[in-house]
């Protein structure tokens, strides 16, 4: 049993989390799926249930047009104006990457507290963000760029999509390419054995509570974003466990999609799992990685499918 440490901000006016039960305390960015794991198979209950029938519900649908050939898929790099040889490895794939069509599966960004950070002055982090919306707007303009939210950057809007070029998708989405259909989402909402950040996930999707939110003044809003920088720096050093997919809402999702094979980050566990090997075609899940171009061996991989091939991974060198 994994006993669920979460973070503490400092907030002056804690009224405005009155979405939140008061045994949780507000969380906007978590780690992935640390919390009450109850292992994997736990029959999940209450907002739990709720979290796996809506994935259960059929999804929204991309269809890949005829001329695609090859299609990328990334997530959970964490862009973050300090990680600059993070950034600088994935602008360079941005510019150079032959993909017909990117799918960017969540937590792009390592905080994203509203859009409006992009016409902050004086400002680093909105620096930042402009210098990003100028890659992912390049990137745009050669292929489609498609943009799921991750547990991390799950406010960013429409009004920031639209400017970088990118077109918003629901979570989960299925993709239909070279005869195949896909299963896409980030993943959090799958790791039914974290069940306080189930809870709070449920609530903080809500509109009421994201506009609420929202309309706090942009530096408290960073303001908290600083803190949980840090205190997610401690937990990892602590050593913390997380939750993983659950299997059986995994599949349970793959069924009610009409999908074979489920592609989802969030878990920061890269690899290649068989779900069901007698069904037919056999289910299975393929986890993407997280980025780290410092790590002592760089994290800087893409999931790429090509038509008339399994799928591969690419290990990128970080930019020089």
């Amino acid at each position: 049993m994994t006993t669920c440490h979460w973070k503490t901000w400092s907030l002056r006016k804690p009224w405005r989390f009155k979405f939140l039960p008061s045994s949780v305390v507000p969380d906007l960015i978590r780690q992935p799926g640390h919390g009450d794991h109850r292992g994997e198979g736990a029959a999940p209950t209450g907002p739990l249930t709720l979290a796996s029938e809506s994935l259960q519900t059929p999804a929204s649908e991309v269809k890949a047009a005829p001329g695609w050939r090859t299609v990328d898929f990334i997530s959970d790099l964490h862009l973050q104006a300090r990680e600059a040889a993070t950034f600088a490895a994935w602008q360079r794939y941005m510019a150079s990457t032959a993909a017909d069509a990117l799918f960017i599966l969540g937590d792009l960004f390592e905080v994203w507290v509203g859009d409006d950070i992009t016409t902050a002055t004086d400002d680093p982090d909105a620096a930042f963000a402009r210098q990003c919306q100028k890659v992912l707007l390049a990137t745009s303009a050669r292929l489609p760029v498609y943009f799921m939210h991750g547990n991390r950057d799950f406010l960013l809007g429409e009004h920031f999509a639209k400017a970088c070029g990118m077109t918003l998708l629901p979570d989960p989405t299925g993709l239909d390419f070279d005869g195949q259909r896909y299963l896409l989402c980030h993943g959090d909402a799958l790791c039914l054995g974290d069940v306080d950040y189930q809870q709070f996930r449920l609530q903080v999707r809500k509109p009421a509570w994201q506009t609420q939110f929202l309309a706090q003044p942009l530096t408290e809003r960073q303001a908290m974003a600083r803190g949980l920088r840090a205190q997610s720096a401690a937990r990892k050093d602590s050593g913390a466990t997380y939750a993983d997919v659950d299997p059986t809402a995994a599949v349970l999702c793959l069924q009610a999609n009409g999908a074979s094979t489920l592609i989802h980050g969030h878990t920061h566990r890269p690899q290649d799992h068989t779900l069901d090997a007698t069904a037919q075609p056999p289910l299975r899940r393929l986890v993407l990685s997280d980025w780290d171009a410092t790590a002592p061996s760089p994290r800087l991989e893409v999931l790429r499918l090509q038509a008339g091939h399994a799928p591969r991974r690419v290990a990128l060198a970080p930019a020089r």
